[in-house]
């Protein structure tokens, strides 16, 4: 017995040896295990971040050209038909002017005025932040402005795709006042005139509303505005500013006795198309990401313009007996620059809303107060632009939706918290009128500062003469058509 005993403990010695060497190795393999799994995990983690970097990144070069694309050929169209032919070239050249103008002013000062940090300034003994109102010159000569992220201002695009990408905006919208004074400005006095206005007008416009530690900043500011792509920044400061230069220059020679129709509708047409589909460049684009807030914004684009077109073609039809195609682009037009403020914060039966309102009301702007007070506002850009983006900017303080953008964050419970009248902020629909009303007084006050500085220099005008003659040939010797070849 007790040597089948030995027998038995030595077989089992012999046996379990093996499956004691096996298991000696297994503490290392397995912590060798975990740690290749963390790395890839990490590594996932690294890709899935490049990869959203480089979509975002991808959507934003194509929402910039986008939105370069609605200057020329799409405004330069747009406004060149709807001039006489003696005009095309001049009123084309001045859209595509601001492209280089704008682009090395912002390289320069420009782009640091609007999205720098301002300073504290002592005078008499009294501190003033400056910060609130513009920005600093920290980004002089685009010193610090990266291919690395800014995380106030996009945190998975280089910060020069946000930097080229709001240049796109600080070129279109002087270009759009150039709609009131067409046919009747030295090409020389528009170029200093409109330099000198981004610079007073839109570069603290756009620092108050998006720079960070402006007055009208959504996070922080005094009077948080929500602006989601610029409808007070670009439409109300360029269209009051139209205004104010209409006025200021009086009527073209002629006006309203002689016929001033446009001269080719076909090329109006074809810009206004244009101007649409770059459109969602301008207002998709501003969710800074390819993700489900640009989709929101592309689709109330799209519902704004189409029923402004609708609204201003039936009220066109009621009124004259007949639709025409100039009312229906300039409809689609009003649609986009009211739908601009509120594209990233407003549902789409909303955006319809704001669309149909646009058109009748800019239409009635444009045929029934225009006449009534007689002003010279040559291609409506008040009557569209102002007009459509103060409106924009009161119906975002009505009808945004923490539903679609909880800008203002969430409860404990993640329930967004009411952004809009709509959802039961009404304080914000005063948000709104004190950031519209702000643009609008540095738009009055500014333009007419510069225009009466500038007009007192060099002569804002042509002669009556040149004026006669055409600006092609009076500022540029040459012809939009050549109707002897």
């Amino acid at each position: 017995m007790l040597r089948c005993g030995i027998i038995l403990l030595f077989l089992s010695v012999v046996l379990a040896t093996p499956a004691i060497a096996l298991a000696q190795p297994a503490a290392p393999d397995t912590a060798a295990q975990i740690a290749a799994l963390q790395q890839a995990v990490d590594a996932n983690k690294a890709a899935a971040a490049a990869a959203q970097s480089a979509g975002d990144n991808a959507w934003m070069l194509v929402s910039a050209a986008l939105v370069l694309f609605m200057t020329a050929p799409g405004l330069a169209l747009f406004y060149g038909g709807l001039v006489r032919r003696k005009n095309i070239l001049g009123t084309m050249m001045q859209s595509f002017a601001m492209m280089g103008l704008i682009t090395v002013l912002w390289a320069l000062v420009g782009y640091s005025l609007a999205f720098g940090h301002g300073g504290a300034v002592t005078f008499w003994h009294v501190s003033f932040n400056t910060g609130r109102f513009i920005g600093g010159f920290e980004h002089l000569f685009l010193r610090g402005v990266s291919l690395a992220p800014n995380p106030n201002y996009g945190g998975t695009i280089p910060e020069q795709t946000f930097m080229i990408y709001q240049l796109m905006f600080a070129i279109i919208t002087p270009a759009l006042i150039t709609g009131a004074f067409a046919e009747r400005v030295k090409f020389s006095a528009m170029a200093v005139f409109l330099v000198l206005w981004s610079l007073v007008v839109y570069c603290p416009l756009a620092h108050m509303i998006w720079g960070v530690g402006g007055i009208l900043n959504i996070t922080g500011g005094r009077w948080p505005v929500l602006d989601f792509a610029g409808g007070t920044v670009v439409h109300i400061s360029s269209g009051v500013s139209a205004l104010v230069c209409a006025l200021y220059l009086g009527k073209r020679v002629g006006y309203p006795h002689e016929n001033m129709t446009p001269h080719s509708m076909v090329l109006s047409f074809i810009g206004a198309a244009m101007l649409w589909v770059g459109w969602f460049g301008f207002n998709a684009g501003s969710a800074l990401s390819a993700g489900p807030l640009a989709t929101s914004a592309f689709v109330n684009t799209q519902f704004a313009a189409a029923s402004a077109a609708i609204g201003w073609v039936v009220a066109e039809w009621l009124q004259n007996g007949k639709p025409t195609a100039l009312g229906a682009i300039s409809g689609a037009v009003a649609g986009l620059a009211t739908i601009t403020q509120a594209s990233g914060f407003v549902q789409p039966m909303s955006a319809l809303l704001i669309g149909l309102i646009a058109g009748v009301v800019c239409s009635f702007m444009v045929f029934n107060v225009k006449k009534f007070f007689g002003y010279d506002d040559s291609l409506d850009a008040f009557g569209v632009h102002g007009v459509g983006g103060t409106m924009g900017a009161l119906l975002t303080g009505l009808l945004a939706s923490g539903a679609i953008n909880a800008v203002f964050g969430k409860n404990a419970a993640g329930i967004p918290l009411p952004t809009g009248a709509i959802d039961g902020n009404w304080h914000q629909f005063l948000n709104q009128s004190v950031g519209a009303g702000i643009g609008w007084v540095l738009a009055i006050v500014g333009t007419l500062l510069l225009l009466v500085l500038v007009d007192k220099t060099m002569g804002m005008r042509v002669s009556a003469a040149d004026e006669s003659q055409g600006l092609d040939l009076s500022q540029h010797n040459e012809e939009g058509y050549d109707l002897n070849s």
